[in-house]
């Protein structure tokens, strides 16, 4: 059995409109084969510290290999830069805002690529 890459998605966006069905339209056309997991989409409008617990909570129940895409951005749109994490066992991508920093301070072997 080939195994599939999974992606958790943690965002502000809510479930009232299109947002997060569009964004894993984009994802699965990208990589259809991929495994999509809502994380949270309740998180609180721009609550980094929010995201940033709830992610720190969850991304280790999830085997090697997962990427973890975070949204939830109080300056999206602006000039702020994308990063990307890497860890010994995953891959974490989002704004460079502070909401990985609990992930930074718990993983060791730590790449990170804005």
């Amino acid at each position: 059995m080939v195994n599939k890459e999974i992606i958790t998605l943690l965002t502000d966006f809510g479930w009232e409109d299109g947002y997060i069905g569009a964004m894993k339209g984009v994802i699965l056309g990208i990589n259809p084969r991929c495994l999509i997991v809502d994380i949270a989409h309740g998180i609180s409008p721009h609550d980094v510290m929010e995201a940033a617990l709830v992610l720190g909570q969850t991304y280790r129940y999830f085997p090697p290999g997962t990427i973890h895409l975070v949204v939830v951005d109080p300056g999206v749109g602006g000039g702020r830069k994308p990063l990307v994490v890497e860890t010994e066992r995953y891959l974490f991508v989002g704004p460079d805002n502070g909401v990985f920093e609990l992930v930074i301070k718990k993983e060791k072997d730590i790449q990170v690529y804005e």
